[in-house]
């Protein structure tokens, strides 16, 4: 059994605001996941997908991209399989409802230059309405997009957020499973 982690205090996650947590990304991948932006406790652990509750991980291993459930803090270990994490906007927020439409827009314009230059096969952004604003399709479905920057795909996904009730666990995990199916039929 793991220690107990001691949880960030309010005063640690107010000072959160507006901090970034780098990129676990490399050229080539073969996804690189794409948040909306930080949460509060990611910015203060410094680890992707960090909060309690948030589904990212246990999804990732439910539909096959990783061999075990990761924690947060092995996040690096997710190149090794050629996967990465990124974020259309760096700012941590204590919810995405506070980025502006400007800064998905912005963030989106960055986060093609970042693909343009790292090439993934499949950028899986994780937020339908976040990718709708920040890349402009206002009818983007969940799936793969028509949309494309270079040769790399463009996959919605729904945000893990263990706030998305329309995604329970499973249906969450078939979602990304598909994606995954996908890219391993790429190879």
């Amino acid at each position: 059994m793991q220690p107990q982690k001691r949880r960030p205090t309010k005063e640690e996650l107010a000072a959160a605001n507006g901090k970034t947590v780098s990129d676990i990304i490399a050229p080539n991948l073969k996804v690189l996941f794409c948040g909306i932006n930080p949460g509060l406790y990611t910015a203060v652990v410094g680890h992707h997908f960090a909060r309690p509750g948030n589904r990212f991980w246990p999804t990732l291993h439910a539909s096959g991209f990783t061999p075990r459930l990761y924690l947060p803090e092995e996040e690096s270990k997710l190149l090794d399989l050629e996967l990465g994490i990124s974020n259309i906007v760096d700012r941590a927020t204590a919810n995405a409802a506070e980025l502006s439409a400007a800064e998905l827009v912005e963030g989106g314009a960055k986060l093609v230059e970042k693909v343009a230059a790292y090439q993934p096969q499949v950028l899986a952004l994780l937020g339908i309405s976040a990718y709708r604003v920040a890349f402009g399709n206002a009818k983007a479905g969940i799936g793969i997009q028509e949309q494309a920057i270079g040769n790399t795909k463009l996959w919605v996904l729904p945000n893990p957020s263990g706030l998305n009730a329309h995604f329970p666990p499973p249906k969450l995990a078939q979602v990304y499973q598909e994606l995954r199916i996908f890219v391993d039929k790429l190879e």
